[in-house]
């Protein structure tokens, strides 16, 4: 009897589950739930620091929602973009990549109202500020996934893959961690995991996990600020007038939350006691003013996407689609995971943002185009395909959304010849009328 009762309660479920678009409308729903979060976090994060600074306690949010739209426009065109353009874009944004990375260590910090000036994570060219290294993931993202589907039937060698694959690689992951340690251990555990996907030797893995290891160990050492806060992550405490302040700070907030924190936009850390409370540590005044309840909806919706991202590498079957599925959900998987570990005291402080939620520009949009990329790879899976194609959508639907995926290879089609399509019903009727015509 209790197996069967489990049977009826999670029957609804695994029914959603089973339709053939689940995966795209589980993506989306969670990911549209998640921005609409940030942007009322952002806001009651930054309202009183707003108003105090210029009078206007929306300044920060109108310029936040700004980056959120051009995010929804990349999302809407990524969905759009076939396999080819991903593959053929993949070169120019690693070059573009490799050459902000230059620019960001080579150019000295000139201040802010230079034509092209740097400081620490940043280049400023006039009044636009960029963040190379979160365009640099979504070009490793695509360059190491066109690779290793070209190199086939040779990713058990070492020797095919070292060259070009391993050395672009780390010297973009140089270029990166030289000023952003956070995100290039995320570059790193994103190309594992596309190594993994692809069918990469596990002891070629191990032998690349090693050296990122040695290679983050000479980058903390190199910089006497990435020291400090090794050293403050043990005993934040000692260091409660430098380093460990803002980990103290998160920890009062966090603390002060309770079950169902102290009401929305009622946090007292935002004043001026909880260093950016609005970027890499909004989580803990989602701790404070939305407690352990709102804390719990945030990894649940995270949860959601990761399990969506996964079902998507899982279900297609295009190369190109399942190691890009893979990494892209390894890289916002590692950026959770890194921001709210640090932020609750199970990891070091990096300084990489929460993903979807926290204030930053560059980095929403990037995320929302990697997004509207695992949207269309969703819409691509077999059954999905063939429910779209079944469904017949408008012309003027798929010019304002996204164009129908192509239909999956069929048991017994050539390879030359291209998939096997089948006749939606629509097709059918259109072929019965123009035979009758002819008659």
């Amino acid at each position: 009897m209790r197996m069967q009762d489990q049977n009826r309660l999670f029957a609804p479920l695994h029914g959603l589950m089973a339709r053939p678009l689940a995966s795209y409308y589980l993506l989306l729903s969670a990911v549209g739930l998640l921005l609409c979060i940030g942007l009322v976090m952002v806001f009651s994060a930054t309202m009183v620091e707003s108003y105090a600074r210029e009078g206007n306690a929306f300044a920060v949010i109108v310029q936040q929602a700004t980056w959120a739209a051009i995010g929804l426009v990349a999302f809407w065109v990524a969905q759009r973009l076939p396999v080819r353009t991903y593959r053929s874009l993949a070169r120019p944004m690693l070059v573009l990549s490799l050459v902000l990375g230059l620019i960001l260590v080579l150019i000295p910090y000139a201040g802010q109202s230079a034509a092209v000036s740097t400081y620490d994570r940043w280049i400023y060219i006039g009044p636009i500020q960029l963040q190379p290294s979160e365009i640099a993931k979504f070009a490793l993202l695509l360059w190491a996934a066109d690779i290793l589907v070209k190199a086939g039937p040779r990713l058990g060698s070492w020797r095919d893959l070292a060259v070009p694959l391993f050395p672009i690689a780390g010297v973009l992951m140089v270029l990166v961690g030289y000023s952003d340690l956070g995100t290039m251990l995320i570059m790193v555990l994103m190309f594992l995991a596309m190594l993994f996907t692809a069918g990469v030797r596990l002891r070629i893995i191990t032998g690349l996990l090693t050296l990122a290891f040695v290679g983050s160990v000479f980058l903390i050492f190199a910089a006497s600020r990435r020291m400090e806060r090794i050293l403050s992550f043990r005993n934040p405490e000692e260091y409660q007038d430098t380093w460990g302040w803002q980990a103290i700070q998160g920890y009062y907030a966090i603390s002060d939350g309770g079950w169902f924190g102290v009401g929305l936009g009622e946090s007292r850390q935002k004043w001026e006691w909880l260093p950016n409370g609005h970027n890499d540590f909004i989580f803990a005044l989602i701790a404070e003013e939305l407690g352990v309840f709102g804390c719990l909806v945030v990894l649940g919706l995270f949860c959601i996407v990761i399990y969506a991202g996964f079902r998507i590498a899982r279900r297609v079957e295009d190369p190109f689609r399942r190691v890009v599925a893979s990494g892209c959900t390894v890289w916002l998987t590692g950026q959770t995971v890194i921001n709210i570990g640090g932020v609750i005291g199970l990891l070091p402080i990096t300084g990489v943002p929460l993903p979807f939620i926290s204030d930053g520009g560059t980095a929403l949009v990037m995320v929302l185009a990697a997004v509207g990329m695992l949207a269309s790879f969703a819409r691509a899976e077999p059954d999905a395909a063939r429910a779209l194609r079944a469904r017949n959508p408008s012309r003027l639907t798929r010019l304002l959304w996204a164009p129908l995926p192509p239909l999956p290879r069929e048991p017994g089609s050539s390879r030359t010849g291209g998939p096997s399509q089948r006749s939606t019903p629509g097709q059918k009727t259109t072929s019965r009328r123009r035979s009758d015509a002819k008659k």
